[in-house]
């Protein structure tokens, strides 16, 4: 079964909804991280959130989902490309995470964890910042995060289900569209509340385990539904030699050269796909000397 992201639309309704399941992509993202399960889960669960929120905005640039805890989980990143590629870390800190831990136990257990959203642009215009939108940890479930930060700083209805195990990142997504001067006839006025009403007797089994063609026929076969563009969302990782250049040079050569003294090179490991960039001392001369080191210089994945 292809990874797949399905958007569709209410007819005569301020609704849309999205459904995307990632089997492959998810596997590449978590290939080399042995997290444990309950970690595994909640960052795969972000994962589908951030796809589905991608599908939904134009914006040259990246969408980046972040996660700020004060439980054994530190941090988790999700970064999605305006073409649905993306990726995924979690960082975890040395508490015991035991298979049963649920998502407070996680991020937020002392109330202290922080959610964010951050839309770094490609190509920015002088003087354009990356917008970022923060709200607290509120809720049992990731699904309760992102409905509340819609409402809170989008103003946007959203109902969420999500799912994800060891194979498979999945949702539905359904928001309820602003009115905007009746440049739509609205025909449906409780379009909201029976897709809000069926999409929550979706269970996690059949999020996990059917194609989103098959579930959006199953929930809203008796819907009059305008089917949108179909996506492949995707696993790339955008690290490069380059930018783990730029980021020694940002340390100072002070500093870089001290581990070069001490470890004769410096191994910089990449948190989302686990690529090792290695810089030895003629490297780093020349890094600090022309901002490049030679393309021949070689990487490894573990």
């Amino acid at each position: 079964m292809k990874d797949r992201l399905l958007k569709f639309l209410f007819h005569g309704a301020p609704v849309r909804g999205e459904l995307v399941r990632m089997s492959h992509s998810w596997q590449q993202m978590t290939a080399h991280h042995d997290y444990p399960a309950p970690v595994k889960q909640l960052l795969g669960e972000m994962v589908a959130a951030a796809a589905l929120l991608a599908g939904n905005i134009k914006f040259n640039g990246a969408l980046v989902m972040q996660v700020h805890g004060d439980g054994p989980v530190k941090l988790l990143v999700v970064e999605v490309q305006p073409d649905l590629a993306l990726r995924a870390t979690a960082k975890l800190g040395d508490g015991p995470i035991t298979d049963t831990a649920t998502m407070r136990e996680l991020i937020n257990r002392a109330g202290r964890g922080r959610f964010a959203i951050t839309l770094d642009p490609r190509d920015p215009k002088p003087g354009q910042q990356p917008y970022q939108g923060i709200v607290p940890l509120d809720g049992e479930s990731m699904a309760d995060v992102l409905e509340t930060y819609m409402r809170q700083s989008e103003q946007l209805d959203t109902k969420l289900v999500l799912a994800a195990d060891n194979d498979v990142s999945a949702g539905l997504l359904l928001q309820r569209l602003p009115d905007h001067g009746g440049a739509h006839v609205i025909t449906d006025e409780d379009a909201w509340d029976r897709a809000t009403m069926l999409g929550g007797t979706l269970s996690r089994d059949e999020l996990l385990r059917l194609a989103p063609e098959v579930l959006v026929r199953r929930l809203y076969g008796q819907e009059r539904l305008a089917p949108q563009a179909t996506l492949a969302p995707r696993f790339a990782c955008t690290c490069s030699r380059e930018r783990i250049g730029r980021m020694l040079i940002s340390l100072g050569r002070s500093e870089v050269d001290s581990i070069i003294e001490e470890m004769q090179t410096v191994t910089v490991t990449c948190e989302f796909c686990s690529r090792k960039y290695s810089f030895d001392a003629v490297d780093v001369t020349q890094l600090f000397a022309h901002g490049v080191t030679e393309p021949a210089a070689q990487t490894t994945r573990h």
